[in-house]
């Protein structure tokens, strides 16, 4: 009988991260409109998902493939969906049709998956859809996202050869830990610089998808303009145990 009394948590904890970012927001002086909550339910219940929908909530985020198309059919059509992380290119068109709500892609890593979901946007005839650049901000092998050195190529390639993509700005994930250092953050925004300078774009029409549950205020204190927060919405994930 627990899991009605979890689920009235996410609300309270939903309703303690907007209060929160309207605060790091007004202490960097801006608008609490301006930074964008992606409440990430990876591994999490429809019925979870559907408490924070609810209490107003519109914007969530998912990091697998197989677990998106299956969750978003079950949802109102109203949810605006948000794809973090690597995709895969063969998967590009599978996710497209079965998320037609998907609003946004955040971490396109290379011109091989811009060039898939280019075409898979036009073979379905949905409107263009918005992707963000991923930028390996720390470095690690282990992460996906282009160089620093090398987001003006392929931001470029995004704006100038994908009609059916809107480069709408950049991500990036940062340390070992999830959690992102000054540093990672000072590296994002030198690249929204180059990049907006070399594509003629206006600094504030290029998003930045910075900040999870552990380091969100100090992105948005940043200038971060989405921040994907997960476990402190919904609670510490929960994969299957294995066999």
């Amino acid at each position: 009988m627990a899991a009605p009394a979890a689920e009235g948590l996410a609300v309270t904890a939903l309703r303690s991260v907007i209060h929160r970012v309207r605060q790091a927001a007004e202490r960097s002086g801006r608008r609490a409109d301006d930074v964008r909550v992606v409440a990430v339910s990876k591994t999490k219940p429809i019925s979870l998902i559907t408490q924070v929908y609810e209490a107003g909530h519109r914007c969530f985020g998912e990091n697998y493939v197989q677990e998106i198309i299956q969750k978003a059919p079950e949802l109102p059509e109203d949810i605006e969906w948000h794809y973090i992380g690597h995709l895969q290119s063969n998967k590009a068109k599978q996710l497209l049709t079965a998320v037609p709500n998907l609003a946004m892609v955040h971490g396109v890593d290379n011109q091989k998956l811009a060039n898939y979901l280019d075409r898979a946007v036009s073979s379905i005839g949905r409107q263009p859809l918005k992707v963000l650049v991923q930028v390996n901000t720390s470095g690690e092998e282990s992460k996906s996202g282009v160089d620093p050195s090398n987001c003006i190529e392929l931001a470029k390639h995004v704006k100038l050869d994908c009609p059916n993509l809107e480069f709408s700005g950049l991500m990036t994930i940062g340390q070992p830990d999830y959690t992102s250092t000054p540093e990672n953050f000072k590296t994002l925004l030198n690249c929204r610089t180059e990049v907006c300078k070399v594509l003629g774009m206006a600094e504030s029409r290029c998003e930045l998808s910075m900040g999870m549950s552990s380091d969100f205020e100090l992105a948005i204190e940043m200038g971060s303009t989405n921040v994907r927060i997960g476990s402190t919405i919904f609670g510490p994930r929960e994969y299957p145990k294995r066999q």
